[in-house]
């Protein structure tokens, strides 16, 4: 094919995507092939996708101007603040923004790695945003997978495309070079933008303090629903999962009101009752990672074996196991106190106020 006469196509395709008219490359270079072409061309001869995104970022320059400029440092700030909302699902920031190829009408275009949508739309609607769940059928080789997209309407808009939480490490290819994808995650995206700009809160302290809020948002998301997860009557005659563990913290603030680390674990051990029944330590743990301590994670992984250790049921090596972990004193009170939270009509405080608790505490203790 004649070289001015694939770049034609390319410049064609890129006009009807920047336009919105299309949203696939294959779809608008073929459109763009019958418009300008007599008879057929075969997919060989047609420009690539790279070539017309080139074509697409010449028609933002030109209709655009320094507003695009301006535009992509506030998507990649945007993009920045929606991932920390999202921290647990280890967000990662792909797409235009990512690679500074946005043009009018761009979303912001993250990857989310988690067994459960329902858990990163909680966080949203937690936080007051829009948003439209999509679940869509792409057939490709022969074939089908579903997809599922979360679209965030707010000053920008954003898909977010929900993977397993195995997933987090694929290497997902590019429709357009069909290397790798560009991606970052949150520290990657922190320092691009300070490179690039400059003008980031970029100190320590003031991250780990985004990431505290974050982490508070995820525990009292998680915890709020389970008033509604009953459990036995046999073993849990006090009824629903947050009475319970409502009653452990009260229990637990009693016996070590200055422990941070053990109060969370005291707070959260069971929390994973509202995500897999069948497996609520393994869920609890992997919702929480990144949002709590070695220490802390230690005790929610191992209260049910603390269990089984005093019945005298536990396997002599993870018997052992526990025995030289520093932290086996503090298993082993846990689990007193998780066989006396059970009493119902106990008197208890709210999610809030738990929580709030234990803010002021990491407070007083970092300020000693």
């Amino acid at each position: 094919m004649d070289h001015k006469l694939r770049q034609a196509i390319a410049l064609e395709a890129a006009r009807l995507m920047y336009e919105r008219v299309e949203t696939e490359y294959f779809t608008a270079k073929r459109k763009a092939a019958k418009r300008l072409c007599r008879g057929t061309v075969k997919p060989s001869d047609l420009p690539s996708n790279s070539e017309i995104r080139d074509q697409i970022q010449l028609f933002a320059r030109l209709h655009e101007g320094d507003q695009r400029t301006a535009n992509l440092k506030d998507m990649r700030l945007a993009a920045l603040a929606m991932m920390r909302l999202l921290r647990p699902f280890k967000p990662r920031l792909i797409g235009s923004v990512m690679t500074g190829h946005i043009r009018k009408g761009s979303d912001i275009d993250i990857h989310v790695f988690t067994n459960s949508a329902g858990l990163v739309t909680d966080i949203l609607e937690n936080e007051g945003f829009q948003y439209d769940l999509e679940r869509k059928a792409i057939v490709k080789f022969n074939e089908s997978r579903v997809f599922t997209h979360i679209h965030v309407h707010d000053r920008f808009n954003y898909e977010l495309t929900v993977y397993d939480e195995d997933k987090a490490h694929y290497v997902f290819k590019s429709s357009i070079t069909g290397k790798a994808i560009e991606r970052a995650s949150i520290a990657e995206l922190e320092e691009m933008l300070t490179r690039a700009y400059g003008d980031l809160e970029s100190a320590s302290q003031e991250r780990e303090q985004a990431e505290e809020a974050d982490a508070y948002a995820l525990f009292r998301m998680l915890l709020l629903p389970l008033e509604n997860v009953q459990q036995s009557a046999k073993h849990h005659p006090e009824g629903d999962v947050l009475y319970h563990l409502l009653q452990v913290f009260e229990l637990a603030r009693d016996a070590r009101p200055y422990d941070e680390e053990f109060l969370l674990a005291a707070l959260l051990h069971d929390i994973g009752k509202g995500i897999d029944a069948h497996d609520h330590v393994a869920a609890a743990l992997s919702v929480l990672e990144g949002c709590i301590t070695e220490r802390t994670q230690f005790l929610i992984e191992h209260h049910m074996n603390a269990l089984e250790y005093k019945a005298g049921t536990l396997g002599a090596r993870m018997r052992r196991q526990l025995e030289a972990s520093e932290y086996f004193e503090d298993l082993m009170l846990l689990r007193e106190l998780d066989t006396q939270g059970r009493v119902p009509g106990a008197m208890v405080g709210s999610v809030d106020e738990a929580l709030d608790y234990v803010k002021e505490l990491v407070r007083q203790n970092e300020g000693e």
